[in-house]
């Protein structure tokens, strides 16, 4: 049996066993899933903000939680030559905001894309844009994202 790890927004968690890291109500946010398919090692996390903070380190700015995520993964064993990403998320949940500025989930997602592309890591899935809310569950037995629309449809990546 599958433990469920909850991450909230604006968090990250790791698991090295078989586990389902699950996030919700992924909107503008992105969802990062890492995963080192031999040691079975993934961490999930629920990014709000694009860049990094400009305090200390914080799991809600993307380039953190990567960095962050990607050195507990190490730490725990991983090599960081295996680890791969799928992501998700990303939509323009309300029409009216029609400033480029105003665009968070465009900005998350490059900003994610561009801090993987930095550190090595391969994108080898993903479901962004759009104008849906999703939840992404991630099952580290075998590196699987299911992702579940506010609508109800259902796709793997």
């Amino acid at each position: 049996m599958n433990k469920e790890i909850l991450v909230g927004i604006g968090e990250y968690k790791i698991a090295h066993n078989p586990s389902v890291l699950k996030t919700l109500s992924l909107g503008s946010c992105v969802g990062v899933a890492l995963y080192d398919p031999v040691k079975r090692i993934g961490g999930l996390a629920h990014v709000m903000l694009p860049g990094r903070s400009k305090d200390k380190k914080s799991p809600k700015h993307a380039e953190d939680a990567i960095e962050m995520m990607l050195d507990e993964m190490i730490s725990f064993g991983a090599n960081k030559k295996r680890i791969t990403a799928k992501i998700a998320g990303g939509a323009q949940i309300f029409k009216f905001m029609t400033l480029e500025i105003l665009k968070i989930g465009n900005r998350n997602i490059e900003s994610v894309r561009k801090k993987l592309l930095e550190e090595g890591i391969r994108i080898v899935a993903e479901d962004v844009g759009g104008v849906r809310g999703r939840n992404m569950l991630f099952y580290t037995v075998d590196g699987r994202v299911l992702i579940k629309y506010s609508t109800g449809e259902e796709i793997w990546l």
